[in-house]
């Protein structure tokens, strides 16, 4: 056989700028806008698998290049996702690759959008996140004080007394969101009473705020969201101690010690941190009549979280923590309660506690979670006095008006995620389950109910076309309520079963570069049961106002819609970012406590089915970082709740002496907040921050027993911190 030379040098020809195209490897380096490496920083090829990584003075090395012209995209922790287009001429030479700082946290990866780990930015639905920074900005010692930072959120304080607040999501109360711990649904409606100012921020990484309903992912009473407590996790050797004390008025102090601590092997196969908080508030009387209007406040955190990882795939987390809390209000807070006008006392012992084993497979496409969280609480509770009586009974009631509350809370369950080129399929099961036993002798009140349900849940996040993004999913619950309630000579029972189907549906389209639609619809329920507001007593001129539950109650369903519109951008180094959001809500059945009579101790409230309600609004953020060393970011809510009947919060013994309302009580029409922050030099900084609360509507209820409705003024917080850092040595500053 005669080979043809000339045809095989010539094919050869063809071929061999191929292979060299093939062949190719990238080099480089990766650096900040001054020149800084970064370490860690992941370069990927779109479209393909191939990536790798920055060393630790930013160079990388990137083998197997199959295209003349090849699309980057480069990643790193606080740094701003780039994408960069690399020409054959560009491939010859060492690549200068530069990251601008994300000062706006933008790219942060959020995981209660979806369940799963996701950039902020490329999230189907608005995720926004409160971190260590605002925490300092703000001097928050517990969560409480700073959720306010956020559009569409409000802390309100709802007694004076005994400090219960509760967290409002778009103008809905505090029973319409889901509070998460680590994304478990493990805080109950007890542990929401006070529950906000129990969690110290020493523990918290970061919280994560999703707006509207959630119920297709995380159950019942994410109505009007989310929001996700995560804790700390061991990244590196590091500890940290802190002490905050506060003067009010000049008269009562506020004195807090916290720390966190953590420790990482040099393997990174197993890590652990600790964190703890001990809290002592004196009570503060603001008008001088001698009742607090700031409650006695003892508190006392520890808890820890720990990782190991037996393999490359798999790794097993654990998370604890224990808080024991002392509060007291009112009158005489040196005596018994017993022998005071009003007091609210609360002693409060909880244990929360989770598991988490995680596995991927070889290829990282898949993983497979179990997890199993718990939470155990005693309540010892005093609501009572003597109201200004003197009288044998009232001394007998009284005496007899401390309470004891158990709480145990559990959810478990299992999640898999399929990780495709460019679309995510999850899909999970999972049991929750509550009982609460609540009694206090004096007024025959007591709560005995059982809270059981089982969901299954799957979702598809569905790449249409490059700039369409798609997020289907719903949720099956089999909710299980066993409720018995008795108050005085009233007895109520809630029995029910029920199935409930909620649906999800959002969509993330990218306009432009810098322009992004978000649009979404989602369903949710609340099974008759006690919630956060019915486990507190509240006080009104020396008598108990109690919270009873109706009579054939139907459960309340919830139909949301939002959309929004976010541009991000920058110019020059200047990062900016404005979210207009629009948000309605539509409640059917909703829930709503009537007062309905006054007996000889006790005001009674009775939980009732109304007739419907909307709550629409908007809100608006807007975002401005021109370097590291300055932002600003402010944000407010324009809405409007309202019935679609007039309903009744008062039945007097003549219907045509009702008191009525076509709006809620409590939801101010405007709210808003600001949040500045310089860093004037490296060590000296500056905070500005302040919370605006407009006028809104509120019962009031006079010692007669009277109720009348009044408009409150609109009022505004405003902080100046002043921070000054002492660098004592490379690794430690003060």
């Amino acid at each position: 056989m005669k080979l043809n030379y000339k045809g095989l040098f010539t094919a050869l020809l063809y071929l061999l700028p191929l292979a060299i195209v093939a062949q190719t490897t990238l080099k480089g380096k990766v650096t900040d806008a001054n020149q800084n490496p970064i370490a860690q920083a992941s370069i990927l090829i779109d479209g393909t698998k191939n990536g790798t990584s920055t060393d630790s003075e930013g160079f990388f090395t990137l083998d197997g290049v199959q295209h003349e012209k090849t699309v980057l995209t480069i990643r790193a922790i606080g740094y701003q996702t780039t994408k960069k287009t690399i020409t054959a001429a560009e491939k010859k030479t060492a690549l200068q690759l530069v990251l601008q700082e994300d000062n706006l946290s933008l790219n942060e990866v959020v995981v209660s959008a979806t369940r799963y780990g996701l950039a902020r930015r490329e999230a189907p639905v608005v995720v926004n996140v409160l971190g260590p920074k605002l925490f300092n900005a703000t001097q928050s010692v517990a969560m409480s004080e700073t959720l306010n930072y956020q559009p569409g959120v409000r802390v309100e304080n709802n007694c004076q007394n005994c400090g219960f607040s509760q967290v409002r999501l778009n103008g809905l109360e505090g029973a319409y969101s889901q509070i998460l711990i680590n994304s478990r649904s493990v805080f109950s409606a007890l542990n929401s009473v006070y529950g906000l100012d129990q969690i110290p921020t020493s523990m918290i990484d970061r919280i994560e705020v999703v707006r509207s309903g959630g119920s297709a992912l995380f159950g019942a009473n994410a109505i009007a969201g989310t929001i996700n407590i995560i804790t700390k996790d061991p990244i590196e050797n590091d500890w940290q101690i802190k002490s905050t004390n506060s003067l009010i008025n000049g008269k009562a102090w506020d004195n807090t010690v916290d720390f966190n601590t953590s420790y990482i092997d040099n393997d990174l196969k197993t890590g652990v941190t600790f964190y703890g908080m001990n809290r002592n508030r004196q009570a503060w009387d603001a008008n001088g009549d001698g009742f607090s209007d700031i409650t006695k406040l003892r508190n006392t955190t520890f808890g820890t979280k720990a990782f190991l990882k037996p393999s490359e795939h798999d790794k097993i987390t654990l998370d604890m923590s224990v808080l024991n809390e002392f509060r007291r209000g009112g009158d005489r807070l040196d005596l018994a309660p017993h022998f005071t006008d009003i007091t609210e006392q609360v002693q409060t012992n909880a244990l929360i506690g989770g598991l988490t084993y995680d596995h991927y497979s070889r290829d990282w496409k898949q993983k497979l979670s179990f997890y199993v969280s718990a939470q155990k609480t005693t309540r010892d509770s005093y609501y009572g006095g003597l109201g200004g009586a003197r009288e044998h009974q009232d001394s007998v009631v009284a005496a007899n008006s401390y309470g004891l509350t158990n709480d145990f809370a559990l959810v478990a369950g299992g999640q898999y995620t399929y990780n495709f080129d460019k679309d995510v399929f999850t899909a999970g099961v999972e049991f929750n389950a509550n009982r609460t036993k609540d009694n206090i002798p004096a007024y025959n009140r007591s709560i005995d109910q059982k809270n059981n349900a089982v969901g299954a849940y799957a979702q598809y996040e569905w790449r249409i076309v490059d700039p369409l993004k798609a997020l289907v999913g719903a949720r099956y619950d089999l909710t299980f309520i066993d409720g018995k309630y008795q108050l005085l000579d009233r007895n109520r029972v809630s029995d029910q079963n029920f199935g409930t189907f909620s649906p999800r549906i959002t969509i993330l389209y990218d306009i432009d570069e810098h322009l992004q639609f978000r649009g979404g619809f989602a369903r949710g329920f609340r099974a008759p049961q006690a919630f956060n507001e019915d486990m507190h007593v509240t006080s009104v001129g020396g008598q108990q106002v109690f919270v009873l539950m109706g009579e054939n109650l139907k459960t309340e369903y919830s139909n949301a819609y939002t959309g929004s519109f976010n541009y991000t951008r920058n110019f020059g180094r200047t990062q900016t970012s404005l979210l207009v959001e629009g948000f309605f809500t539509d409640l059917k059945n909703p829930f709503t406590n009537v007062m309905t009579s006054e007996e000889e101790t006790v005001i009674l409230q009775e939980m009732r089915n109304g007739t419907g309600s909307h709550v629409y609004g908007t809100n608006i953020e807007l975002s401005v970082a021109p370097s590291s060393k300055f932002s600003v970011q402010a944000g407010g809510t324009i809405q409007r709740s309202k019935y679609k009947d007039a309903q009744v919060i008062f039945e007097a013994e003549e219907p045509e002496n009702n008191v009525t309302t076509m709006r809620y009580m409590r939801a101010p029409n405007a709210y808003g907040y600001l949040n500045t922050n310089i860093k004037a030099t490296k060590q000296f900084a500056i905070d500005v921050t302040g919370v605006y609360t407009g006028k809104m509507l509120v019962p009031h209820v006079q010692e007669s027993g009277e109720v009348w409705i009044k408009n409150t003024r609109d009022f505004a917080e405003l902080n100046l911190r002043l921070g000054y850092t002492l660098n004592v040595k490379h690794d430690f500053s003060m």
